[in-house]
């Protein structure tokens, strides 16, 4: 008959971190082009806890579509840190 040893008693859980609330923020876009392609334009308006940021850009020889998307990325790309987005 062999000896067995008891089997080790599993770690312990690690203390989790808090759970810090992350911040909600809304944000706002819009992209227009005169003709399809054409000069274009986007807007993205960012609204958080009160505080408000506006970001704007144009380009040459684009589509519409291309800006309205590219509203959405740069107001997406201007969050620094995680957040609960409303788009």
């Amino acid at each position: 008959m062999t000896d067995t040893a008891p089997a080790p008693a599993p770690a312990p859980a690690p203390a989790s971190a808090p759970k810090i609330a992350k911040p909600a923020v809304v944000i706002y876009t819009d992209g227009a082009c005169k003709g399809n392609p054409g000069p274009g334009g986007w807007g993205a308006w960012l609204s958080c806890n009160g505080k408000e940021k506006e970001l704007f850009g144009g380009e040459h020889g684009t589509t519409n579509n291309r800006m309205e998307l590219l509203a959405v990325i740069r107001g997406l790309a201007a969050l620094n840190r995680p957040c609960h987005v409303v788009v």
